[in-house]
């Protein structure tokens, strides 16, 4: 095991982040991440799990918010099981990959108020 993140995000503060700044879910999430979003009457919990999935995985590589783009951290869900997993691309796949990543456990859950993600670095 190289490194474990958790995180939680309130998800009503999350949903005032949004629509008081609504590009930031451009610069946060793939187009993939909100287009999943998206398909559901409320958008928020989906999308503050998956930032919180994101910064589960930079803790889990031992590092924080700034040193890579959001985006290149992304939560897939599989269509057939439901079970998320991450996909890390340009930055944060280097930085996994220096840090000798060969790959991730993922776990997501969130209620009507919190979103909790832990990573596991392997």
């Amino acid at each position: 095991m190289i490194g474990v993140g958790v995180d939680l995000v309130e998800i009503p503060r999350f949903r005032e982040v949004i629509a008081r700044t609504p590009s930031i879910v451009d610069r946060v999430f793939t187009d993939a991440e909100r287009a999943y979003a998206d398909r559901h009457r409320d958008p928020a919990p989906r999308l503050a799990v998956r930032f919180a999935a994101k910064e589960a995985a930079m803790k889990a590589l031992g590092v924080g918010l700034g040193s890579m783009a959001l985006r290149d951290i992304e939560v897939r869900r599989d269509d057939a099981t439901g079970r998320p997993s991450l996909h890390l691309h340009n930055g944060a796949a280097a930085l996994a990959t220096e840090r000798g990543v060969a790959r991730w456990e993922l776990s997501l859950s969130h209620t009507d108020g919190l979103a909790q993600a832990t990573a596991i670095a392997l």
